[in-house]
């Protein structure tokens, strides 16, 4: 026997049974990919609606209660008194005037709303040491005082 017969065959590299396996999972890779996208996409849509109906079911819910609470007479009558200043009969009803000659509680509220928290604190402290209401503040007058001019 010649030793070219007797050694082993060098065995390819790719068969043709791993050629046609490659080419099987290509191609399924290739089917699948477009619909999984689109299960994917419709997934997050589907998350994304979801979030939607419970923010609305919250609104619809916070909305039910102030409905609710428009039904009571006493609410309507506050909410007249707090928005429109109306007095019962035998009140007088006041209004202070800050100095731009606005009410002075939109003056404050506006003023409040630009302030921070630390402005807060030290106008109160400020306040509490002079013994004096702080500038701008809204002041309580009662029936049949005299207001300084």
């Amino acid at each position: 026997m010649s030793a070219p017969l007797l050694a082993p065959r060098r065995r390819a590299a790719l068969t043709g049974r791993a050629v046609v396996l490659v080419l099987v999972v290509a191609s399924l890779f290739f089917t699948l990919a477009v619909p999984v996208k689109s299960w994917l996409s419709q997934r997050a849509e589907i998350s994304a609606l979801e979030a939607q109906v419970m923010a609305t079911q919250v609104r619809v819910a916070d909305l039910t209660i102030a409905a609710q609470r428009w039904q009571d007479p006493a609410f309507i009558a506050a909410e007249a008194r707090r928005r429109l200043h109306f007095v019962l009969p035998g009140e007088i009803g006041y209004t202070t005037l800050g100095a731009d000659g606005r009410p002075a509680a939109e003056s404050l509220a506006e003023a409040a709303a630009h302030r921070t928290w630390v402005d807060k604190i030290w106008g109160t402290l400020q306040e509490a040491d002079n013994g004096a209401p702080e500038a701008g503040s809204l002041s309580v007058l009662t029936p049949g005082a005299k207001v300084a001019s």
